[in-house]
């Protein structure tokens, strides 16, 4: 694998996709330089950009945390904050962002700039209904009023795949699914008829079947109003199923160009080798990025989880209680990594928080190391956990922000009276070596490491007791890829040495098809299928498996291309839609804004 340098001062390595090929842009950044005055002295977060995005096209802007991706984007929308110092020139529309008055600039977000942020759920205003807040940008910027306001937001609801429009317009954010509250975003960014959307990580907190889904309603949305969308991501798949040109952007440069194919196929920089040869390709299975996996399992291995007929209940007030988990049984030996797969909803971790006997069950068995917690006593359950080891998903938020480290990777020797403060340090030392972290970290905080480190760190806390079992919560999801393909690696190495047995709970297929041993498919709460892995990641044979596996993107454009088509096409065949833009006139859609001088002091 090859590593990129510290700071790169050769040529930036630029394919036929290079900007200035049409005089028509939507978006410009011309040598735009960012640098933040700081307590600890001036931080240069972005140098020297140049790009051009253009009608009815898709410029991906690749890297990774840090890079100066997002930093660049909101030069556009002039949302930076007062300690920056922004050198060169963005312009939307022809019009040059840093030289408008505030009033105009008021106008143009939205009107010729729109923006779709990464987390829904923080950009749309808890306290609000989704049809006030739609209805509150169309008045602001002079698209519509009253009741055509209204009746526009239903028809955009529509548009962008919203079920019953007219009843989700009463609806809070919270009440929506993910993927609908990101359809929400995108209806309120194209309201105004803008020229460009920046799509900021539009998709990386959703299931793979709802990411195809944005993925198909934005690929619609520039088709049919030739929007240029300027695509902000990480995700390589989305790279290859989206865009038309991808830059990538490295510690603030842009280091390599050009269209998708030229970039993906052939690419020529250090940095883009290194970040595709991070990302593990569905299909490929065992062995991709040097990470290896014992494949066989011994058989008459005792078995770690055994659950049968599992049904888990959440009570609610004055209503039916909620079914989460409905007669589920599976299994997991020693020494063997079980992937549990599903979208969001469908209980995955439900039944880890189950495991760890932190909700109880409704009925059935569940059996952690051939014991019954659906009967055991609040103490019995404390001894249990001592063999038990748990990653959660967000780092940041598992780890206490007032410990150091060593005090949090040496916590659960603490709860359960484990050695002394000598034995714990070396026990701690010991940890830190095995996850690859320096021993210097011990003293530092949570907020002082990165969150590649915070992961590591987490998987040495779950591993301070020698557990035997290993509940493993998408302990990846929110890390760029070559953090995650280290981490991976580590966890491979790490499994290998103790031999513990883990639930590997994703949504992540590519991840659970290089390390899973077998694989159990969760639907609503019920298995609908579960096998080795081979079988289900390679010839699945229920429908809704079909569909999660024809979801999940891979970073070649060609291969891309075409699981989209045949992804359509298994949808079509199932009786489903394919989600897209339901548009039948553009020239109906454009809305005229009101220009006159009152509207600008909004």
């Amino acid at each position: 694998m090859s590593t990129p340098t510290d700071h790169y001062s050769g040529p930036i390595y630029t394919g036929s996709g290079a900007p200035g090929d049409d005089d028509t842009v939507v978006l410009d950044f011309d040598d735009v330089d960012v640098r933040f005055r700081t307590e600890f002295g001036s931080v240069h977060a972005v140098k020297g950009v140049d790009l051009r995005v253009r009608p009815g096209e898709v410029v991906a802007l690749v890297g990774e945390s840090g890079s100066g991706k997002s930093v660049t984007s909101m030069t556009a929308m002039r949302l930076l904050p007062s300690n920056a110092t922004i050198g060169g020139a963005v312009n939307v529309a022809g019009k040059e962002v840093g030289r408008l008055p505030e009033r105009t600039m008021r106008r143009m977000r939205g009107n010729d700039v729109a923006m779709v942020f990464q987390e829904p759920m923080t950009a749309l205003n808890p306290v609000l209904t989704i049809g006030t807040q739609m209805v509150e940008s169309m008045e602001l910027h002079g698209v519509a009023r009253a009741q055509h306001a209204i009746n526009r937001a239903i028809e955009l609801l529509g548009m962008v795949g919203i079920p019953e429009p007219e009843r989700q317009m009463k609806k809070y954010p919270h009440e929506l699914s993910g993927g609908q509250r990101q359809r929400v975003v995108i209806a309120m960014a194209i309201s105004c008829d803008p020229k460009v959307i920046i799509a900021d990580e539009p998709t990386t907190a959703l299931d793979v079947t709802v990411q195809a889904d944005i993925l198909d309603l934005l690929r619609s949305l520039k088709d049919k109003l030739n929007t240029g969308i300027l695509l902000i991501t990480h995700n390589m798949g989305v790279v290859a199923d989206m865009a038309d040109r991808v830059a990538v952007m490295f510690k603030g440069e842009i280091v390599e160009r050009g269209t998708v194919e030229e970039v993906l196929l052939r690419p020529q920089h250090p940095y883009t080798k290194m970040l595709l040869g991070s990302v593990p390709r569905m299909g490929a299975g065992r062995g991709q990025m040097g990470i290896n996996v014992k494949e066989e399992v011994d058989k008459d291995a005792p078995l770690a989880i055994e659950l049968k007929n599992l049904v888990i209940e959440y009570q609610r007030l004055g209503k039916p209680p909620f079914r989460a988990v409905d007669d589920v049984s599976f299994s997991v030996r020693k020494g063997e990594i079980v992937g549990l797969v599903g979208e969001s909803g469908s209980g995955k971790s439900t039944i880890g928080r189950c495991a760890l006997g932190l909700i109880p069950a409704a009925s059935g068995e569940f059996r952690l190391l051939g014991q019954d917690v659906t009967t055991m006593k609040r103490g019995e359950l404390k001894a249990l956990r001592k063999r038990i080891g748990v990653i959660f998903q967000d780092p940041a938020a598992s780890l206490n922000p007032r410990l150091p480290i060593g005090e949090c990777i040496a916590e659960p020797l603490v709860v359960h009276s484990i050695g002394n403060r000598k034995s714990r340090e070396k026990k701690v030392h010991e940890l830190l070596d095995a996850v690859q972290l320096p021993r210097e970290v011990y003293n530092r905080y949570p907020h002082e490491v990165s969150g590649g480190q915070r992961q590591r760190i987490c998987v040495a806390r779950a591993l301070s007791l020698d557990p035997e079992l290993l509940v493993a919560d998408e302990p990846t999801s929110a890390l760029d890829v070559s953090v995650q393909a280290r981490v991976l690696k580590i966890f491979a190495e790490l499994q290998d040495q103790f031999g513990f047995a883990c639930l590997f709970i994703s949504h992540d297929l590519a991840v659970v098809d290089l390390l899973a041993h077998r694989v159990v498919v969760l639907q609503n709460g019920e298995v609908v299928e579960a096998g080795p892995r081979e079988q289900i990641m390679e010839n699945p044979q229920e429908e809704y498996t079909q569909r999660l596996i024809a979801a999940a993107p891979v970073p070649d454009p060609i291969e891309q291309g075409q699981r989209r088509r045949e992804r359509h096409e298994l949808l079509r065949a199932q009786g489903e839609e394919v989600v897209e833009l339901q548009l039948d006139d553009p020239d109906a859609f454009r809305v005229q804004t009101a220009a006159d001088p009152e509207q600008d002091e909004l």
